[in-house]
């Protein structure tokens, strides 16, 4: 039930946070280590080796080691210390980050522009659509790479890769619903371990060919793309291998809060990234031979196996992170309307962003096998990776593009500057990862076209339907005259679920026309969603009295990032004088439908894709964890 955040003209100001002591400081970056890490801390498994393999790999030599190196090394400073790291984290939605906060900043710094509105709104869903497409990509492309690790072991044991895989990746998802909160405590110091072993592992590779620490000179990279544009350009779409999962700094900010992020990053991420990237490269300089897989030859033969099962680990926690993030968007899209309303499990007492969501899991696992099956190899998958990635990001940072223009002072030309700087070099990237649509890139795009499609299409035939309904509401305040003295009473409290708090629900119109009753009380209650994260129990309730004893309009209040309980809320109302007998109240709700198309048109698919949504969506009832026996729907059939 979506209504504009102002309906009670009321405002939610953002609150400082509280000061971390230096204990509560260290264990939020152990645990950012753990879940905001994971994904581009497993790139070394696969990064480096693309560039000199696939369809368009370079060829292996000392100018172009040193040029793929350089390149790595300036894209992590460029995109993710600058942009994410320096910049991005400086822009929350009330301590939250992720496309969807950031689409909430512009469009209240867009909202008295209608066409950039909807611009603004098309980048951000588009965005969150792009990320399922990389969400099924990451479990795959990561697990398959680290059980690669086998053959290099065995190479008898080759041929039993992707059974592994498969079992690996069935038995992370099955564990879903019991929650990250008891695994979680292991992502810390796994991360911990990973991150230093790659470090050791490349500085001593290091060690033996230092030459190799030329790389880090800016001459290297320029000089290559001035010299082979065409060679650069290919190239680029394995280089940006190693900063996918760089948006999760950003989407996950709210928590753990910037600084941790900032100090995991700073301090030992990409430290550790960059000494095993430039050690695989020292490797392949002394055997050539070693490009077959440099990750794990970078280890002495005894080593391996461990190595490989460390290696299975993190890339498990690196598609945990990105499972996650699939359930918070999709919680966040469903908060924003963009979606019907799924039900969310809580997996933990204490920490609200830890759910699972059974219907995103099911079909990510389905898709995920799909593409184990097809692709059978993390060499190809990684020329389907990417696209969707540097897509979100070039929309990321026109969205904050945006936001920083709305905003006043004497930085702001620079950062500006900055941003496009930064915008033309993602633009780059995205070319550079487009030139594989043929290879593999047209899945994730396919992906989130189809999402695309079903978020706008649910949000448009929403506002549709809210809007021919509203031609025939009644205004609340006219409600007791209109009910007269004729028509009977019966005992209880019946509660209708309106989305618009200043006009009669048409659901308590149509029970009057069938029942031709109404209840001794009656309470017009919406649900508001705010464009914020959360919304403290405080702020959460409002209570207008429309004939005193008889008829309440009551709102209630919650953060994109929460999950609306009316039972729970509805016990917050009592402050305003209202209690409520859960035995002797009823919930009236209504559904409205689509009618079928008269005459086929250009767009009679959209039509039909919103009755599907509708049909398949779970019960209103259940997502507002109402109680069925208490619960009465009744259903309308909209033309169009």
């Amino acid at each position: 039930m979506n209504t504009s955040p102002a309906a009670n003209g009321r405002s939610f100001s953002s609150k400082p946070a509280p000061r971390s002591s230096n204990s509560k400081l260290a264990a939020l970056t152990l645990a950012a280590l753990g879940v905001v890490y994971g994904d581009i801390g497993t790139s070394p498994l696969y990064a480096f080796k693309e560039a000199f393999g696939g369809s368009h790999g370079l060829p292996l030599n000392q100018t172009n080691v040193l040029a793929v190196l350089s390149l790595m090394f300036w894209s992590l400073t460029l995109i993710v210390t600058l942009k994410y790291v320096a910049m991005m984290l400086r822009f929350d939605n009330r301590g939250e980050g992720g496309i969807l906060a950031l689409l909430a900043l512009a469009s209240k710094a867009t909202r008295e522009r209608p066409r950039l509105a909807w611009i603004v709104a098309s980048c951000g869903i588009f965005g969150a659509s792009l990320f399922y497409g990389d969400a099924v990509l990451t479990p795959a492309i990561s697990v398959l790479s680290a059980v690669e690790g086998i053959s290099v072991a065995t190479p008898a044991l080759e041929s039993w890769v992707v059974p592994v895989t498969i079992g690996i990746l069935i038995g992370l998802f099955s564990i879903q619903f019991r929650g990250t909160g008891a695994v979680g405590k292991l992502f810390g110091p796994c991360m911990v371990i990973w991150f230093l072993v790659l470090t050791v592992l490349g500085a001593i590779s290091i060690a033996q060919t230092p030459g190799v620490l030329a790389s880090l000179d800016p001459r290297h990279a320029l000089d290559f793309a001035w010299r082979f544009p065409g060679l650069t350009f290919l190239v680029l779409g394995a280089v940006f291998l190693a900063i996918t999962g760089a948006e999760a700094l950003y989407a996950d900010m709210g928590h753990f809060g910037a600084k941790p992020i900032r100090l995991a990053w700073l301090g030992l991420v990409f430290p550790a990234l960059m000494t095993n990237y430039i050690g695989q490269g020292a490797l392949v300089l002394r055997d050539p031979a070693a490009i077959k897989n440099p990750f794990y030859l970078l280890a002495p033969g005894e080593l391996l196996l461990p190595l490989v099962a460390l290696a299975t680990m993190a890339t498990v926690i690196a598609s945990q992170a990105t499972i996650s993030g699939a359930f918070s968007m999709t919680q966040q899209a469903t908060r924003l309307g963009y979606l019907p309303r799924i039900p969310v499990r809580h997996t933990s007492e204490t920490e609200p962003g830890q759910i699972y969501i059974g219907h995103v899991n099911w079909i990510m696992l389905a898709a995920v096998l799909l593409i184990v099956l097809a692709f059978k190899s993390s060499s190809a998958i990684a020329s389907a990776y990417g696209i969707a990635v540097s897509g979100t990001m070039v929309l990321t940072t026109v969205l904050i593009g945006i936001v920083t223009m709305s905003r006043r002072g004497r930085a702001m030309p620079v950062l500006i500057a900055a941003i496009a700087a930064i915008g033309l070099v993602e633009i780059v990237f995205f070319a550079a990862n487009a030139a594989k649509f043929a290879d593999g890139g047209w899945f994730p795009l396919a992906c989130g076209l189809l999402i695309f499609a079903m978020l706008t299409t649910w949000k448009r035939a929403e506002s549709v339907v809210l809007s021919r309904e509203g031609k025939f509401r009644l205004p609340v305040d006219a409600f007791p005259a209109m009910c007269g003295s004729e028509i009977p009473y019966v005992e209880g409290t019946a509660i209708y679920l309106s989305p618009d708090p200043e006009t009669v629900p048409p659901v308590l119109l149509h029970n009057l026309k069938h029942n031709k009753v109404l209840h001794e009380r009656i309470v017009f209650l919406t649900i508001i969603d705010e464009e914020v994260p959360h919304v403290p129990d405080s702020e959460r309730t409002y209570v207008r009295v429309v004939e005193r004893g008889r008829v309440y309009q009551a709102l209630l209040h919650y953060g994109f990032m929460e999950e609306p309980d009316v039972p729970k809320g509805l016990k917050l109302l009592a402050r305003h004088g209202l209690t409520f007998d859960s035995m002797g109240t009823t919930f009236f709700l209504g559904k409205s439908t689509i009618a079928r198309a008269t005459r086929p048109g250009l767009f009679t698919w959209r039509r039909e894709l919103f009755r599907w949504m509708q049909r398949n969506s779970p019960a209103t009832a259940e997502y507002f964890n109402l109680l069925p026996e208490r619960v009465i729907e009744l259903g309308t059939r909209v033309t169009i």
